[in-house]
C-alpha cells in the first residue's frame, strides 16, 4: 500500500536525515528534516500542523503498560507515552492540537506463530487519535509486511514503502531482556 501524498524532491537546500528509532518521539519545524524509520509490528504515527508547518514521527513497540504498572514506571516503548510525547513536543514548537492531522504506519503482524502485537498497536493508535480528536486522514496498518516510512514533518509529506519479507529483519531483538508480557518481534 502506497501513501499518495506526493513527495517532491526540491531544489532545497541539503536534507538533514534523522532517524526515529523505536522509543523515540522527534519534533521538528525545520523544511530541511526528512524522519525515516523501519516498522514490523511497530506502529509510526507521524502529525503535522500545516499553519504552524511542525510535525513529528514516534515509533512505539506496545500500545499500552500493563493495568499493574504505576504510571511513574512508563517507558518509551509504550504508544501511549510516545503519543502525549510527541502532541508536546509539537505544541511547544507552537502547534495547535486542534489543528493537528495524523497518518499512521506499520503494525504489521510478520510472523503468524506470535500473538498479533501489530494489530493491538494498530487499534489502540486508531483508538487514541480517536480520543484526542485528531483526524487521521491515512493510515497504512497492519498485513504482513514491514515499512519503511520516510517524513518531513514541515510540509507533512509521506512516503511509505513496503520491504520485501525476505530483507525485512524477522528475528534479531535488539538485545533487550525478554519481558514478562510474552514474546514479540522487535525491530
Amino acid at each position: 500500500m502506497s501513501d499518495m501524498t506526493p513527495f517532491i524532491q526540491s531544489a532545497a537546500p541539503e536534507i538533514v536525515r534523522v532517524t526515529i528509532v523505536q522509543g523515540e518521539a522527534k519534533a521538528s519545524s525545520d523544511p530541511r528534516v526528512e524522519m525515516s524509520t523501519i516498522l514490523g509490528s511497530c506502529v509510526a504515527t507521524c502529525l503535522f500542523d500545516p499553519v504552524s508547518r511542525v510535525g513529528g514521527m514516534n515509533h512505539f513497540l506496545l500500545a499500552e503498560p500493563p493495568k499493574h504498572v504505576r504510571h511513574q514506571e512508563f517507558d518509551s516503548d509504550y504508544g501511549l507515552f510516545l503519543m502525549e510525547l510527541l502532541i508536546n513536543e509539537m505544541l511547544g514548537m507552537g502547534a495547535i492540537k486542534s489543528r493537528l492531522r495524523a497518518r499512521l504506519y506499520g503494525g504489521a503482524n510478520l510472523n503468524p506463530d506470535l500473538s498479533p502485537i501489530g494489530t493491538a498497536n494498530a487499534a489502540f493508535a486508531r483508538q487514541f487519535l480517536e480520543r484526542e480528536r485528531i483526524p487521521c486522514v491515512f493510515e497504512d496498518l497492519e498485513g504482513t509486511q514491514a515499512r519503511r516510512i520516510q517524513f518531513r514533518p514541515a510540509s507533512g509529506q509521506v512516503r511509505a514503502r513496503l520491504v520485501p519479507s525476505d530483507v525485512a529483519p524477522t528475528e534479531k531483538p535488539l538485545g533487550r531482556p525478554q519481558s514478562a508480557l510474552g514474546t514479540v518481534e522487535l525491530f
